[in-house]
């Protein structure tokens, strides 16, 4: 048990709270991640298909145009015409084919400045075109943005050069702009059309998902459901079984579950009333022979000084047995009391660190014994509502339990308080125990090692009438040891009768030890 309880539940996101959710989440990022590879696939060839037919078509048509103004500029007469005259008719003739249907726009590199379709920016053809088309004679063919003298935008298209060789061998590059603005619109529609197609599929997907996830996990939160029900105690519930597929055998399988469970705890139960009235009534009915012996024992251990060695000796033994034997049955008869749920409280508000000093005082003798020193750590009075005798009973058992395991070391008794609970706690430096034994030195006849020798008590019910005891107040009673480092026994009980412990004002884990988790 913790010192402090943990009253607020975890926090937990959608993520670790719903399968559903995990699925459908799951679901969405597969699904996004194929559509959108998928999509980028389909772009990728519609853009390369499309764009690589218009550029195909472009070449054909510029090298149709390139051949004509060609075989008109070998048949000039420069005698007659001046270079830039003939090549200013042949872009003029060439720009006005390419204006029919908007197809291209012309520009011709003339010996005086560039010549070509009105209202075009000439900048539009790349530098690095330029730069191609004068250093070889072939086509070429780049992207470009094109632009406009006037206030139309610029629009995306497809330059394509080659050089026009002039009589004489002069060379004059011509451009051919092609517009790809109805391309770009067809890929346009393509992408908005892919993406609403992936939006509807993606949708689809998920809602189908959901659909079968909450298909699926209904049978699931429902063996959850009856799984809790059975928790709280309900074993008569069953699940509706429907079908015979997989999810209806789990259905089967959590009523056959719950109904050897029934059996099994009303077995076990039986069998606990069965020992719990056993307990009872053997304890009751040796009350009354113990007395009638008890009574004998008395009368011979007084008369023990007539009889000779031998029976004096038996005569002490049989009175010292006789005492271990009646408290072995006390401690039963209060057992029983606890299991038939009769035990009661005596409540009065007292000290509890004038209670550990009394009980110190009387558990002296035992300690010289040991050779064992009783310390004392109450710094101030500690008030609470306990019942004083039953107080008084868990702490002789922690202090004589610590004085015969505490191999003749210094123990402690700390007592603290504060605004809702006083703490008892009993540290020895004795053989300890392991952090395993931490919770069975509670169990009822439990010793962490049988050989010991038996010289204090020895019944093994002390810890857990302490315990029960401790369950009484609505306090804890916890336990701490380590091989070789002792152990501490700490009692903490609630200041008020009937309030809760949220706190131990004292650690369960001494400050002192080398072992702190």
């Amino acid at each position: 048990m913790s010192d402090r309880a943990d009253q607020s539940p975890a926090r937990r996101t959608p993520w670790s709270r719903s399968l559903p959710f995990r699925v459908v989440m799951t679901t969405l990022v597969a699904a996004l991640t194929v559509l959108a590879a998928t999509g980028w696939f389909l772009m990728e060839q519609s853009s390369r298909g499309i764009l690589d037919g218009k550029r195909q078509a472009s070449l054909a048509e510029a090298s149709v145009v390139l051949d004509g103004m060609q075989r008109e500029l070998r048949t000039v007469d420069l005698r007659t015409a001046s270079i830039n005259e003939s090549l200013t008719q042949l872009a003029r003739d060439a720009a006005y084919r390419g204006s029919v249907g908007n197809q291209y726009y012309v520009v011709v590199a003339g010996p005086v400045s560039d010549i070509g379709s009105a209202g075009l920016d000439y900048t539009s053809v790349p530098e690095s075109l330029r730069r191609a088309v004068l250093s070889a004679d072939s086509v070429y063919s780049t992207p470009t943005l094109i632009s406009f003298a006037d206030a139309r935008p610029a629009v995306p298209g497809l330059a394509i050069g080659s050089a026009l060789i002039a009589p004489g061998g002069a060379r004059y590059p011509a451009y051919f702009l092609f517009s790809n603005q109805a391309e770009a619109d067809t890929l346009a529609v393509v992408q908005r059309a892919t993406t609403v197609a992936g939006l509807i599929v993606l949708v689809g997907v998920v809602a189908v998902v959901w659909l079968i996830a909450r298909q699926v996990l209904r049978p699931i939160r429902a063996a959850r459901l009856a799984a809790e029900r059975l928790a709280a105690g309900h074993l008569d519930d069953r699940m509706t079984v429907v079908g015979t597929e997989d999810l209806a055998g789990l259905a089967r399988s959590m009523n056959h579950m719950a109904g050897e469970l029934d059996r099994k705890i009303t077995e076990l139960q039986d069998l606990s009333q069965v020992q719990q009235q056993f307990v009872s009534d053997v304890s009751h009915e040796l009350r009354t022979p113990l007395t009638t012996v008890r009574m004998a024992s008395d009368v011979l251990y007084e008369q023990r000084d007539e009889f000779d060695p031998l029976a004096a000796r038996s005569s002490e033994l049989l009175s010292t047995e006789l005492d271990h034997f009646e408290e072995l049955l006390t401690d039963l008869l209060e057992i029983s009391r606890f299991d038939a749920g009769a035990a009661e409280l005596n409540l009065d508000e007292i000290d509890l660190s004038q209670i550990a000093a009394e009980e110190l005082r009387a558990q002296g003798r035992l300690a010289q014994n040991y050779s064992t020193r009783l310390v004392l750590d109450a710094p101030q009075p500690c008030l609470a509502e306990v019942d004083p005798r039953r107080i008084r009973r868990v702490l002789r058992n922690l202090i004589t339990n610590a004085i015969e395991h505490g191999d003749g070391h210094d123990i402690t008794v700390h007592v603290r308080a504060d605004e809702g609970a006083v703490a008892v706690a009993v540290r020895d430096h004795g053989v300890g125990f392991s952090a395993a034994q931490a919770h069975q030195v509670f169990n009822r006849f439990w010793r962490a090692d049988p050989a010991r020798r038996r010289t204090v008590g020895g019944t093994g019910l002390g810890l857990s009438i302490a315990m029960e005891d401790a369950r009484l107040h609505g306090g804890w009673l916890n336990a701490w040891g380590r091989p070789g480092q002792g152990a501490q026994f700490r009692l903490t009980v609630p200041r008020r009768a009937g309030d809760s412990v949220i706190s131990s004002p004292w650690p369960v884990v001494p400050d002192d030890s080398e072992v702190t988790a």
